[in-house]
């Protein structure tokens, strides 16, 4: 065996290369940890310390006031990462022109793409992990009944969300601009979740409304599983429509320079 080919033996695979730079990048500027991590665990546990959050509300369908914002905060938690962490980061990479000077090496650009949707994920799924953990340990909630629909309801929910994280950086020429349509996207998807106003002491029409948005159904699955309840067939079927549209105009729309 050659030098040559003992080295290239012994190199990193590319991916595994490509996923660690973006690790350690991801990490020196860490907003996206803070927001999608330790703001929500830190909300989430500052509310369950108020002892009146955690007593069962009849206007809540006798859920406290704690139990129904877990699964919200869990979702806010992945829509910031989808909508305010990942899109600046790929606008500022093709503003950069890395996306354009990537398609001129060996590395595919599609494998940096895969590195950040594969970071963004791990860090909504430890966040999701450690906010049914704190609130089993700490404050009593039980944790999904239905833990397998809970976590079918959960991964479409990603799906969608990176998807249209993904579609937001494929229009989006800068960051700045990825920013702002990232922003303006949050809040309406994060009302008919429940982050403002609970969905079930939202007005009927609302409710109606919020079943048919990401987060609204997401919602009701993921609510349904924690109650022993396999998640709604339409609950579901929103969440995998939402996926497979985002998913498609992302792929189609998307591009690298």
């Amino acid at each position: 065996m050659t030098e040559a080919a003992s080295n290239a033996s012994t190199r990193p695979p590319a991916a595994r290369t490509m996923l660690r730079i973006e690790s350690t990048l991801f990490l020196r500027e860490p907003v996206g940890l803070v927001w999608g991590l330790v703001l929500p665990v830190v909300a989430f546990v500052v509310l369950g310390c108020i002892p009146a959050l955690s007593r069962p509300e009849s206007y809540l369908g006798g859920a406290s006031f704690l139990g129904v914002y877990q699964p919200v905060l869990i979702l806010v938690s992945l829509t910031l990462l989808a909508l305010s962490g990942l899109p600046p980061i790929l606008g500022s990479y093709r503003e950069r022109g890395v996306l354009r000077r990537l398609q001129t090496t060996p590395m595919p650009p599609a494998r940096l793409l895969g590195a950040q949707l594969l970071i963004h994920l791990v860090v909504a799924i430890a966040t999701a992990v450690v906010l049914l953990g704190v609130g089993a340990v700490a404050f009593d909630l039980a944790l999904p009944a239905d833990l397998v629909g809970w976590a079918l309801a959960y991964v479409l929910t990603c799906v969608a969300m990176l998807s249209l994280g993904v579609l937001v950086a494929a229009v989006s020429p800068t960051a700045k601009l990825a920013t702002t349509i990232g922003t303006v996207l949050f809040f309406p998807v994060a009302f008919f979740a429940g982050l403002w106003l609970p969905r079930p002491s939202m007005p009927y029409v609302l409710g109606q409304i919020s079943d048919f948005t990401p987060l609204g159904a997401a919602v009701r699955a993921m609510t349904s599983a924690s109650h022993g309840v396999f998640p709604p067939v339409a609950a579901l079927a929103v969440l995998a429509g939402y996926a497979a549209v985002f998913g498609f105009l992302a792929v189609r729309w998307f591009r690298w320079q």
